[in-house]
């Protein structure tokens, strides 16, 4: 527990968890804010999904979040203290993405939670009820897939160990690489129905179920995985921990 308790301070003696978190609440509410204002407009009904618009944004910035909470440690070097106190490794590793990972649990529980609320506050007729398992879990599965995301951000930090190359690689790979793969001839589509973020969608969005069947507009791009929500998400955190476990041997075998 004191390498959890280490890991704790040293998380949160920066700016960078409260900035991200600030920001990861922000990217789920603004928009869920807007698109309930907007709905008569647009003559779309807000729905459950809707609300949750931002999710994407919010992934990206758990996933900077936690590749900055390795990089940090490396730029101040303060790993060389951590790596001198447990020789081992691995458990001061494992320490600090089981923090990170609770935290951005933590974020995504709230940034959902409060997206939902406050669009149900400001649309009170809408039907924002969470009434299905499908709505459930794409309002309370935003948690879980904040965590699995940071420990991949964990893992790529401990790979790239540099804050510019770590943070580039972590935004253009969810904002713009799986999508690209699609765009490969004849191989696209077959590649990106596994990709992981493809399945994450697939644990969140469902079949369209919260969104009133609708794909994509002011709710969640619907996935094509093949898989079905929960094994999606099985599939999800099996790239998370191999990811992790890749970070934690690259920096056991190397100096800090």
């Amino acid at each position: 527990m004191h390498l959890i308790a280490s890991e704790r301070i040293k998380l949160f003696s920066i700016a960078t968890p409260w900035a991200c978190g600030g920001l990861t609440i922000a990217a789920l509410v603004v928009p869920a804010s807007l698109t309930a204002l907007s709905a008569t407009e647009s003559r779309l009904p807000p729905t459950v999904a809707s609300t949750q618009f931002g999710y994407q944004l919010g992934l990206v910035l758990v996933l900077v979040l936690a590749a900055l909470s390795v990089t940090s440690d490396y730029r101040a070097g303060t790993i060389r203290t951590t790596f001198q106190a447990v020789p081992a490794r691995t458990p001061a590793l494992a320490a600090k993405a089981a923090v990170v990972a609770g935290y951005a649990f933590l974020l995504g529980e709230l940034a959902a939670g409060t997206a939902w609320l406050v669009a149900r506050l400001l649309a009170p007729a809408a039907d924002l009820a969470l009434d299905s398992f499908a709505d459930w879990r794409i309002v309370a599965g935003t948690g879980p897939v904040f965590a699995l995301a940071a420990a991949c951000g964990v893992g790529v930090g401990l790979l790239v160990r540099h804050t510019a190359g770590a943070v580039a690689l972590l935004v253009v790979y969810p904002l713009l690489a799986e999508n690209a793969v699609q765009l490969l001839p004849r191989v696209g589509d077959a590649i990106h129905r596994w990709l992981p973020l493809n399945a994450a969608t697939r644990f969140l969005g469902g079949y369209g179920e919260a969104n009133a069947g609708r794909d994509g507009g002011t709710g969640t791009v619907l996935s094509d995985s093949p898989l079905g929500p929960g094994w999606a998400l099985a599939y999800f955190a099996g790239f998370a921990v191999l990811v992790l476990a890749i970070g934690v041997t690259a920096a056991r075998r190397r100096d800090a």
